[in-house]
């Protein structure tokens, strides 16, 4: 071992210089995170987001950025609080408070009480300011935050053999659901020696497996719309094709049955994913012709396309609910129903397409384009 004065004359360890070098670049980095936060807030403010193919800011920087919605959601939060907490805006410049920290913090922080939060977070780990954080917005829980904080998980009793699950749900969904339950557990038959009261939990718990059952995750072939649209011959005049006209092209004056009046282009969303009837009537609405049209991919062809495609194709989205096989040539545009015509998309980005005026090229090689109203193509991530 070294002696004191033997440790006196030992030279500064070569990798003080190295940390000190880590702190100035964590320093800068701490800056720039600050002007991040600070665009957030401003393209939130602004709705910059909308021309990109999003449905909200959170949305646009998980998609553009590669994060998680949660983080997104969080950073958006803590760019808006930081307007009014400018100390804690400067630790995180200067690098004394991290992201992590500072984002917590962001939750519960009040410009009285940042000054003494600040000096507690600098000595406590990034976990114990998100603790603090959840406890102080669990006792301020708005009826907001009750809707963000929705929640079902379930799980096997393995000695049981037995299945269990329990949701958190605002009060108005939880009635939409105990409505569906109990209309649901009216219809399902009671066994024999069960009670036959609609609301015994027996009955409930059969009814739930019923809905779930007729569910369109229960079907191989998934559950699309039927649609029967009406059409007057009138607007069909010189249609070389009026049955494929009538739910494309030239949908104008076509209407639900059983709803008002759409926009075409709304038609055409449908039809990507409906079963259409068309009919076709006189001005009296004397019908002239029916007929039944297919459009929609056949069963092995939608598992092929869950299966390549995964999930919604739109860059950066990759959301696997509620997704929808699209025409990239439109159908009644006379785009063919074949796997090299047909990609998997969500149905917001779906609505894009047909409603906002987004389009779609495929190259020979499969490699996608998403082109932006008026036809400029988009560019996802960040800029070069």
């Amino acid at each position: 071992m070294f002696a004191p004065a033997q440790l006196r004359s030992v030279p500064d360890n070569p990798d003080d210089d190295l940390i000190a070098r880590i702190d100035v670049v964590h320093a800068r980095v701490g800056a720039a995170e600050r002007e991040l936060l600070e665009l957030i807030a401003l393209v939130d403010a602004t709705d910059s987001w909308e021309r990109h193919g999003a449905r909200d800011t959170a949305h646009w920087l998980a998609m553009r950025y590669g994060i998680s919605t949660w983080k997104a959601q969080r950073w958006i939060r803590a760019a808006h609080a930081l307007e009014d907490l400018p100390r804690t805006a400067a630790a995180l410049a200067t690098g004394r408070l991290g992201m992590d920290k500072v984002v917590e913090l962001c939750r519960f922080a009040t410009p009285r009480t940042e000054v003494k939060l600040i000096r507690w977070a600098t000595r406590v780990a990034a976990w114990a300011v998100r603790c603090r954080a959840d406890r102080e917005r669990a006792v301020e829980q708005t009826v907001r935050e009750n809707h963000t904080a929705r929640s079902l998980i379930w799980w096997y009793e393995q000695q049981e053999g037995t299945f269990a699950l329990s949701a958190h749900l605002p009060a108005d969904q939880g009635a939409v659901v105990v409505e569906a339950i109990e209309t649901m557990a009216g219809r399902v038959p009671a066994l024999p020696g069960e009670d036959h009261d609609p609301t015994a939990p027996e009955r409930c718990a059969d009814a739930l497996v019923a809905l779930c059952s007729s569910s369109p995750a229960s079907e191989p072939d998934p559950v699309r719309a039927n649609m029967v649209v009406h059409v007057r011959a009138d607007d069909l005049v010189g249609s070389r094709d009026p049955i494929r006209d009538a739910a494309g092209e030239r949908a104008a004056g076509g209407e639900v049955e059983g709803g008002p009046v759409l926009h075409p282009e709304t038609v055409r969303r449908l039809a990507c994913d409906a079963r259409i009837q068309t009919v076709i009537e006189d001005r009296a609405g004397e019908v002239l012709a029916v007929r039944a049209m297919s459009r929609e991919p056949t069963t092995w062809m939608l598992r092929q396309l869950q299966w390549r495609d995964k999930g919604c194709r739109f860059p950066g989205c990759g959301a696997r609910a509620f997704t929808q096989a699209h025409h990239i040539v439109f159908w009644s545009r006379g785009g063919a129903t074949e796997l090299s015509n047909l990609l998997l998309i969500c149905f917001f980005h779906h609505r894009l397409v047909h409603e906002q005026g987004w389009s779609i090229r495929r190259a020979p090689d499969g490699e996608l384009t998403w082109l932006r109203p008026g036809g400029a193509t988009y560019r996802a991530g960040p800029a070069p």
